[in-house]
């Protein structure tokens, strides 16, 4: 499954990257592949990942670790505004 996730950033982009790019091991130990991430153009306060996961429920798992919640958290993200979107379709 395919997913597209949206936040806004409270620390800089390249900060959340930064921690975004340590956390790779915790993504593959759940089957979470990042296909894509970014901003959108001239607006570094918010930030889009594209995933593909192998279980809805494995990454359910991984983002309620404690551990999990502290780095999002750390790394700027603003879990308020955290939004996901399950793709259908496509390949």
């Amino acid at each position: 499954m395919k997913i597209i996730s949206h936040a806004k950033l409270t620390k800089s982009y390249e900060h959340w990257k930064q921690a975004f790019d340590e956390n790779e091991s915790l993504r593959q130990e759940y089957g979470v592949t990042v296909l894509a991430y970014g901003h959108p153009k001239d607006n570094k306060d918010e930030i889009y990942t594209v995933l593909q996961v192998e279980s809805m429920e494995r990454m359910q798992e991984m983002l309620n670790l404690p551990s999990m919640v502290k780095l999002r958290t750390e790394a700027g993200v603003d879990l308020e505004t955290q939004t996901f979107i399950m793709l259908e379709g496509g390949n």
